[in-house]
This record gives C-alpha cells, structure tokens and sequence, in this order.
C-alpha cells in the first residue's frame, strides 16, 4: 500500500528524495493539466508545474497534517501559480494565441474534433480568471463545489456564482456553434433536434 500524501510530505521535508519522486508522480499530470487549461499554454504548464513541486517541497516542513487535504493544498498552490503567471503575462503586453492543434494530419472527424476544442479552450481563454479556475476544477478536475471552494478560499456560494457566470459565458461565446461543435453539421429538423 503507498503511503498517504502527508507521509511523503513529512518524508520530503527530511530529505526523502524518493518520497519527492512519488509526490511528483502522483501529482505532476493533474497539475500540469490545470496549469495548460488555466494558462492555454503547454510551455507555461511546464514552467508552473515545477514552480508548484518547488514551493511544495520547500514548504513540506511547515505541513501541518490533518489542517486541511494536500491534495487541495497543491491544487490551490497551482491555480494561484496560474493567475501569477497569467497576471505577469498582462503586465508585461504578451498576448499571443497558443496554437494546440495537433498538426498531424488524420481523418476529417478527428480533425473536426480537434477544431471544437480549440474554439472551446479559447472560448474558455476569454473568461475572467476566477471563473476560469472554478470551471477547470469544477468539471474538468471533477472536484465538488466545497473543495473548489476551499481552494480558491471563497464561499460555496460564490464558487457557485463563478461557474454559473462561466457557464452563461461560454454559452454565449459559442452561440451558433453547438451543432458544429457537438460534430452535426445539419439544420436542426421541425422537431427541434439534431
């Protein structure tokens, strides 16, 4: 049996450089897909996810167990990671669009697929930070309100608000598009369905 995050956190903060290596495994693809989701950009996924596992490490001795969850502790570590590096992009005028389209080519469907998630993550790029992060880890991550709550250390309610002014975004920053999206390129019937 592996032995639980705060385990390996107290060994890391010893020292234990295979508790580090197993910390990295368990947590490295989900902090990594946050950070591509939040930031739009693999390069900057890559950079905040070492930025996370370094101010983990370096904090590990200070880890009180039983305060809260690690595994909500890392994801408020990378989302906030996120808005730093999003916020030094704004500041600094870099604002270019992150190509994330396969360029192998293949079939026409998976092709079509990949156009639908492109026009959805940047659809999902225009929305406001904090509805941004409280989506990705909503439906994305698959974490309940509570636990985006408490990573983004804000009411339930709030994290409620967020998601549904997120949703109402992108609904309207798709309008038109749901039947290419959804992969149907025909007119909606008499009856209204696809």
């Amino acid at each position: 049996m592996a032995p639980d995050d705060d385990v390996l956190l107290r060994r890391c903060a010893e020292g234990d450089r295979q508790a580090s290596a197993l910390l990295i495994n368990r947590y490295s693809k989900v902090i990594l897909a946050i950070a591509q989701r939040m930031t739009g950009s693999r390069e900057d996924a890559e950079d905040i996810t070492q930025e996370v596992f370094i101010k983990i490490f370096r904090q590990a001795g200070k880890w009180e167990a039983g305060k809260a969850k690690f595994s909500t502790w890392i994801h408020r570590v990378t989302v906030n990671q996120c808005y730093d590096r999003l916020r030094k992009k704004r500041e600094t005028g870099v604002s270019e669009v992150p190509d994330m389209m396969d360029d192998t080519a293949g079939p026409a469907s998976q092709l079509q697929s990949q156009q639908a998630s492109k026009r959805v993550r940047a659809a999902m790029a225009e929305l406001p930070e904090r509805q941004r992060a409280a989506l990705l880890l909503s439906h994305f991550e698959g974490l309940s309100n509570i636990e985006a709550a408490e990573i983004l250390e804000i009411s339930v309610e709030a994290v409620e608000s967020l998601l549904s002014r997120a949703r109402r975004g992108l609904r309207n920053a798709l309008k038109g598009e749901r039947a290419d999206l959804m992969g149907h390129k025909d007119e909606l019937d008499e009856t209204g369905s696809v």
